[in-house]
Order: structure tokens, then sequence, then C-alpha cells
């Protein structure tokens, strides 16, 4: 159904009081479909909105909405009511929520809850959104190893339909640490009499709480995993990381690196308030206001040259051009081979060899073809080998650091994605002005 078509239906029904035609039309539509219809809702609509639907059904909502309409949400609806929302939500979304409204209704909401839930967001609450702490879940099952599967069923039964996830069962030890991992299949199967401690899988992977977001996601990816347990230093499970939320954390991450490439904020988007759009932009911009210059000033250097021979001028975009666009090849594939832990500058420096001679050959192949139509177009052998020239000395300089400057910011603790684009391009431009107008200024009597 289109997003204008349900929007009018929702409204339709939300002003006559349908309630009946409102909720089959709910359950006919996925809820993220539902909260992108209503962030265009007028505030009185949306207060009539939830007055008609329960909470449960306002929780499918809240939980695929984005931050702002979040917030929205919770100034409309009663807290006691919004207690009994998070009943029906995962700790890990509940603690997202709580983590972007004031201050003064976290603590309001937070006295509402159960002594048992209200300790389980504290403790989210503690940790950075972007660790393992702040995107674990706490529903999950745990069972003593020495249970048999008997009275594991009947367990797994009762806790299951608190949990997020059911199939994978996380076994404990006397003191409650993580010992094993069981799936429910082999539960399923296994006789009466069998203990989890002989079904369960010792060979665990986990993390802990302050292991970044993106570490885990790796990890994840890596070995296929449906659930990740987190652990304090004494092994003890403090909660699980599901798949869906590594799904989000992979486009998270993938959405800030193209972002910050760019010198653009991670937290902006289109329709962000304008003081809030310069704020993350002209700082960016300033910088590359400054390496601009340090071009411009290569450039003036050679004042006189270019003065004599008005062919260089034409030439020099070319030269800039293809070093700025064969350096971003190399740091696209850089970003995204840090991002996966493919590579580091104490083990892997030496690749930069291979990247010099692969700019070296790509400058050569290039700057032939570049050389040749120069030569043909001005009538000028040398010009044409000077093109040359500066081709494959600017497109090693591009390989290089494009290899170079990601791995450099990697190394003290900065995004290799930050603004990396700005430092590469002042880098192609400055050596491949530098190069150009340089041979140039030798050759100027072939030129003439």
């Amino acid at each position: 159904m289109e997003l204008k078509e349900l929007q009018e239906l929702m409204l339709n029904f939300i002003s006559t009081g349908n309630v009946k035609e409102l909720k089959e039309l709910l359950e006919a539509n996925y809820a993220i479909d539902i909260a992108n219809a209503l962030t265009d809702f007028e505030d009185d609509s949306l207060l009539l909105l939830f007055e008609l639907l329960d909470a449960n059904e306002i929780a499918l909502i809240m939980e695929e909405a984005e931050d702002d309409f979040q917030r929205r949400i919770v100034e409309f609806i009663d807290l006691k009511k919004m207690v009994q929302v998070f009943t029906h939500m995962s700790s890990d979304d509940i603690t997202d929520i709580l983590g972007i409204i004031k201050v003064n209704q976290r603590k309001e909401l937070l006295k509402l809850m159960k002594e048992r839930d209200s300790k389980d967001i504290q403790m989210l609450l503690g940790f950075q959104q972007d660790t393992a702490g702040g995107i674990m879940t706490t529903q999950y099952i745990a069972l003593r190893r020495n249970l048999c599967i008997k009275d594991a069923l009947i367990k797994i039964k009762n806790i299951g339909p608190k949990t997020e996830v059911i199939e994978s069962i996380f076994v404990i030890g006397i003191n409650n640490e993580l010992v094993g991992i069981a799936d429910l299949r082999d539960v399923l199967i296994s006789s009466d009499d069998c203990l989890l401690q002989d079904i369960m899988n010792e060979n665990i992977l986990y993390v802990y709480p302050d292991t970044d977001q993106e570490e885990v996601s790796l990890i994840v990816s890596k070995y296929d995993l449906k659930v990740l347990p987190v652990v304090n230093r004494k092994h003890a499970i403090l909660g699980i990381i599901t798949v869906d939320d590594v799904i989000d954390v992979i486009v998270e991450e993938h959405t800030e690196d193209l972002l910050m490439l760019s010198g653009v904020s991670k937290d902006e988007k289109i329709g962000s308030k304008l003081s809030v759009s310069i704020q993350r932009r002209l700082p960016w911009l300033f910088i590359n206001l400054v390496t601009a210059f340090l071009a411009s000033f290569t450039v003036g250097l050679f004042e006189d040259v270019i003065v004599q021979v008005v062919a260089l001028a034409a030439a020099m975009p070319i030269v800039a051009g293809m070093g700025g666009n064969a350096g971003t090849q190399t740091l696209s594939i850089m970003i995204r081979s840090i991002a996966l832990g493919e590579v580091d500058i104490k083990n892997d420096w030496k690749y930069i060899i291979n990247e010099i001679f692969l700019g070296l050959i790509n400058g050569f192949a290039t700057g032939i073809i570049t050389g040749f139509i120069i030569y043909l177009k001005y009538d000028n052998l040398f010009l044409g080998i000077i093109i040359l020239v500066a081709m494959i000395g600017n497109l090693v300089i591009a390989s290089f650091f494009g290899f170079l400057i990601p791995l450099l910011l990697k190394r003290f603790h900065l995004d290799p994605a930050v603004s990396s684009s700005i430092f590469l391009t002042t880098a192609t431009d400055v050596g491949g002005f530098f190069i150009f107008l340089g041979m140039a200024k030798m050759f100027l009597p072939y030129l003439v």
C-alpha cells in the first residue's frame, strides 16, 4: 500500500473512531510502514490514535519509529500507559528510548517500572550506545548445567514468551558463569534424563560490554552467528546481542563512514535544523578551505610559467582529477578493509609497495593516452611527455596517501573515514600541480 493511501485511511478511521477497521489496517501492514506514515500526522491526530490503540500495538510502532518520532510518542502518552507499552518491548529498545527523552521523563518512567526491569534498564543505560553493552538485551534464557532436559523444557516454556531469543539456551555454572550454549533442537530431541551439560557446546564466542559495536558486527558476520552473549570480567552473562541488532549496527556504521568520508556528521539528515547542519558541516569546510589555499599557493608559485604557456591551465585539471579519482579508489578499499579488520599499520604496511606499483602502472597507462591527445592538440611533444610523467607521479602519490591516511587515523584511534578524502585531495592536488608545473618550468624553452 502506498504511503499516502495508508495515511488517508488511517486519518479516516481515526476521525470516525472506527477502531475495528483501524486495527485491521495496522495488522495488514508492517509496523515500519505504519511508523513512517504517522510521522507526518498532526499532534491532535496522534493523540486520538494512541487513545484508540492498546499498549502492545503502540509498542510495535515505537520499536520501528525514528528517534524524533519516539520522543513525540512519549510526549503524548500517559507515563503509566507508557510503562505498559514497555512491557511489550525488549530491554535494549526501551533503553534506546529512555536515552533520548527528557531526563525528568526518564526518571519518572524508571520509578513506575517494576524493580527488576528498572535495574536491567539502569544497567543498560550505564553503557555507551555504540558498545556491546549499549545494544544488548537482557531477555534471554540461561539455565544451570546440571539441569535435566525434562526440567529444562518446563523452564523454557515458562521463560520463552518473555525472551527475545528462544532457539539458543545459555548454560551457566554454579557461580552464574557462562559455560556453554545449547541449541533448542538438541534439547527437543534429547532424552528426558540427559543433562544440559551433556549436549551443550563449550566453544563459545562472547564479547565484553565495552566492546565496540563495530567489532561485534565483525564477529557475528565472520562466524555467521544468530546471537552473541555479553559477559563481564568474571564471565557471568549480562545479556545477548541478536542478529537484527547487528544488522542495524552494520547499516549505522556504513552510513556513518559514508557521511564522515565527506566531512558530514552521522547525526545529520535531510530536514535537520539549519543550526545543526551549519555546526556539523562548516568546520570541515573551513579545513577544506585551508587545504584549497595550499593547492592554490602551489599553482601561484608557477604563475609566470602558466602565463607563457596557456595550454598548462587546460591540462592541470586532468592531472588533479585523475589523481583524486585514483586516490579515492585506494581510500575506499582501505576504509572497507580496516572496517572488516583485514588490515592494520603494524602488520600490513608492506602492501603500500603494491599500491605504489599500481599507481605507476595506472599512471603510465592513462598518461600515455593523455600525453598523446595533448600532443595532437597542441603539437608539442614535450608537453605530452610532461603530462605523462606528471600523471605517473600523481597516481603514485594518490595510491601512497590513499593507503596511508586511513591507517594513520586508525593508529591515532580516530575513525579512518573522518574526512580522509579532504586530506587525500590536498595531497593529490598539491603533488600533481607541483610535479606538472615544476617540470613545465624546467622545460619552458621547449614549450614556448
